[in-house]
């Protein structure tokens, strides 16, 4: 009768390890699941040089969403940026989205200008106005071989 009852509270030790491990494991690795606190919008850039899936969407300075997809626009032939934006973070039609640079040599980012209208974004829709990311090779060439007017 002991034996069983020792075992019974191994196994259940045992398996409340696994879950807190599978738990830290999703809080970690930053998995959102369960979560549905978030929307989608996208926005079409020259060039994304640099920016990853994961990177963060900022405004202000202040993170309210990561980059969810980055994609080919076949028709335009330019990139399609999805980003997932924190419900409680609306955003206006004439938001602006820049691809910044956090750093000298750091991560790329999407920096968020808040626009002045009304009309909001809704989820899946388009932002209109963008900035590309400046490629710091390319301005260094064009200096070098004398290029910059």
């Amino acid at each position: 009768m002991k034996r069983s009852t020792i075992e019974t509270s191994v196994g259940i030790f045992v398996l409340v390890g696994i879950l807190c491990v599978g738990y830290l494991t999703i809080q970690l690795g930053k998995l959102e699941l369960f979560t549905n606190d978030q929307y989608v919008v996208f926005a079409r850039f020259e060039s994304v040089a640099g920016l990853k899936k994961g990177a963060q969407v900022e405004i202000a300075g202040i993170k309210i969403g990561v980059v969810d997809t980055i994609q080919l626009d076949q028709e335009r032939q330019i990139a399609k940026v999805g980003m997932k934006i924190q419900k409680d973070v609306t955003l206006t039609d004439d938001a602006i989205a820049s691809v910044k640079t956090s750093g000298m040599i750091g991560d790329k980012y999407v920096k968020i200008s808040p626009g002045g209208s009304d009309t909001e974004l809704a989820p899946g829709e388009m932002i209109t106005a963008t900035e590309s990311a400046v490629d710091l090779e390319e301005l260094i060439s064009k200096y070098v071989f004398g290029e910059v007017k």
